[in-house]
């Protein structure tokens, strides 16, 4: 079958990062992919086209309200000959399955990879933003929610059961698996001492992951370093912040080069993971933090949520007190470093087994779209 992908952009992102790992293991024999990215051809793009797995074409959209995108999103469409749509986040769901249905492809189907309590995506939630949603969803085939907290949040907006599928995230868990010899070498180019106390935190650096609570915390422990990977906005006022509390030698901020910063060797580096975003739609970051052994603290994480307690370990749900935090880290300090097992739960987490779900949703929705 031939595929198209359609994304709002591809810059350094936790959707953007999932869909170019899942190209890389949906069968080649089975699916032909290639990926649309409405906006922002970013670092993401290139990566996809050194991996090899999709041709990526830029559709060169202005804005949200950029109507004239539609109509060339339909023959890009309909000159492909394209079997589904497969649509991520949400300009590209509500613009990706009308022109879909335009250029007569009736296999849709999108992933829901940001739905929170309160926002989508990072913005406030709206009515009019919820009414598009639900009209254009119909459109399609149906929705894959990436944990069982969004499709339970996608049936609390008016999506019908029966139009929801659970296709959690997946990651490569070989690719975190500790190696003392990477985190030697981490810590040397991130000038490291060996035997200082390293915090992690991983995300874009927005206003809604907290990261400033993370800082705070961190400050608060005089003998811990704070180790910051990704790219955003707040990345000045975090150094601004760390530097008022006198920890601006104690908090470094890994920045996104080329495709992103290197985060198995961020967690190499570390002893303990930190999470303060208080709401999420997965936590692919904390299944990666597990997947290399780090105890893990976490404000909210659906992927440890929807799991039994067993199978997560190490991982300890915090609160939104900077105090609290400060005391957490101070007793996992005192712990001292320690390498945990790896916990089923990044078994269940698979790419594998994600690319597994997605055929099986595509291969329903054309035996749908044939029917009718």
């Amino acid at each position: 079958m031939k595929v198209v992908h359609v994304i709002t952009g591809l810059g350094i992102g936790g959707a953007e990062q999932q869909l170019r790992l899942l190209l890389r293991h949906l069968p080649r024999q089975a699916a032909s992919c290639h990926v649309v990215t409405l906006t922002d051809p970013g670092p993401v793009a290139d990566g996809i086209r050194s991996d090899g797995t999709a041709e990526v074409t830029h559709l060169g959209m202005a804005g949200n309200r950029d109507l004239g995108a539609l109509p060339r999103l339909v023959r890009l469409i309909r000159s492909g000959g394209f079997d589904l749509v497969h649509t991520h986040l949400y300009r590209a769901c509500v613009y990706g399955r009308v022109a879909a249905r335009l250029a007569g492809v009736r296999a849709v189907v999108a992933t829901e990879h940001s739905l929170g309590d309160s926002q989508i995506e990072g913005r406030p939630l709206s009515a009019g933003t919820r009414a598009l949603y639900l009209a254009t969803e119909r459109m399609g085939a149906g929705t894959a929610a990436v944990s069982a907290t969004v499709a339970h949040r996608l049936r609390a907006w008016g999506v019908a059961d029966d139009r929801i599928r659970l296709v959690p995230n997946g990651i490569d868990p070989d690719r975190f698996r500790f190696d003392a010899a990477v985190r030697a070498a981490a810590r040397g180019r991130l000038g490291l001492p060996p035997d200082v106390y390293v915090v992690a935190g991983v995300g874009r650096l927005v206003p809604a992951k907290r990261f400033d609570l993370l800082v705070r915390a961190a400050a608060a422990n005089p003998d811990v370093h704070l180790l910051l990977a990704g790219a955003g906005p707040e990345r000045g006022g975090l150094l601004r912040l760390a530097a008022d509390l006198g920890a601006a030698d104690r908090v470094t901020v890994v920045g996104a080069p080329d495709d992103g910063p290197d985060v198995p060797g961020v967690l190499a580096a570390a002893d303990l993971f930190v999470s303060p975003s208080p709401e999420e739609a997965f936590g692919l970051a904390v299944v990666e933090a597990m997947a290399a052994g780090l105890p893990v603290l976490y404000a909210a994480c659906p992927a440890i949520e929807d799991l039994p307690p067993y199978d997560a370990p190490g991982a300890y749900r915090i609160g939104d007190d900077p105090q609290d935090l400060a005391a957490a880290i101070g007793r996992q300090r005192r712990e001292g470093p320690a390498r945990l097992p790896v916990p089923p739960a990044v078994g269940n987490y698979h790419i594998a087994r994600t690319a597994d779900r997605v055929m099986a949703l595509y291969t329903s929705a054309l035996a749908s779209a044939r029917k009718k």
